[in-house]
């Protein structure tokens, strides 16, 4: 399994790359953000996805562990493949993205090319306790308190379970503490430091 590749840009293309690692040249998949980000020659460093298939052998690369997260997230719905992820976490930030899960916001999934009403249904249906528990999980944890009236810090370790670091759950847990007001529930706060992420 390769997790990330850090090398040289050799060749971009209209749908991937080409990182050279140590003589190696390894083809990798990308989203428009990641390719326009990408310059020939200079060094690059990508969180990977490999799929490893009978016919298929594929590496999808992404320039932060939450995209990456989501892409992988993604791949769980049944009917989404690695091309469909890719297109929705490229569509648009993943806090946005993991905030329309939570909400059953269809319209943000049926926006991007390949995903129709059903597609969309599906992966809200699926997708919707899993992004929440994982915040959930984290927060109840020992060490958290209670998760009515939620603090600063259940937030932070609910954003940090959807992939994001110590410091933006942070920054964006104290900003949602002023949206939500002190009685929200967790998932009230987590909502809006969503929302605080989607707009940076």
């Amino acid at each position: 399994m390769i997790a990330s590749l850090r090398g040289t840009v050799d060749a971009i293309h209209a749908d991937s790359l080409v990182i050279e690692v140590g003589g190696v040249g390894y083809r990798v998949f990308a989203g428009p953000g990641t390719l326009a980000f990408a310059r020939q020659g200079e060094p690059l460093k990508l969180h990977t996805h490999h799929i490893v298939r009978e016919d298929l052998q594929a590496l999808y690369g992404f320039r932060t562990v939450e995209e990456l997260g989501f892409f992988t997230l993604l791949l769980t719905v049944t009917g989404v493949g690695p091309k469909v992820a890719l297109a929705i976490v490229s569509s648009r930030p993943v806090a946005d993205l993991q905030l329309a899960v939570m909400q059953g916001d269809e319209a943000v999934l049926t926006a991007v090319s390949g995903v129709g009403k059903r597609l969309a249904a599906r992966i809200v249906l699926e997708l919707r306790e899993k992004v929440a528990a994982a915040g959930m999980a984290a927060a109840a944890a020992p060490g958290h308190g209670p998760l009515s009236g939620a603090t600063e810090s259940e937030v932070v370790a609910a954003l940090q379970a959807l992939g994001y670091s110590q410091s933006e759950a942070r920054e964006a847990a104290r900003a949602a503490a002023t949206d939500s007001g002190s009685g929200a529930s967790l998932e009230d706060h987590v909502k809006a430091a969503l929302r605080r992420l989607s707009r940076e």
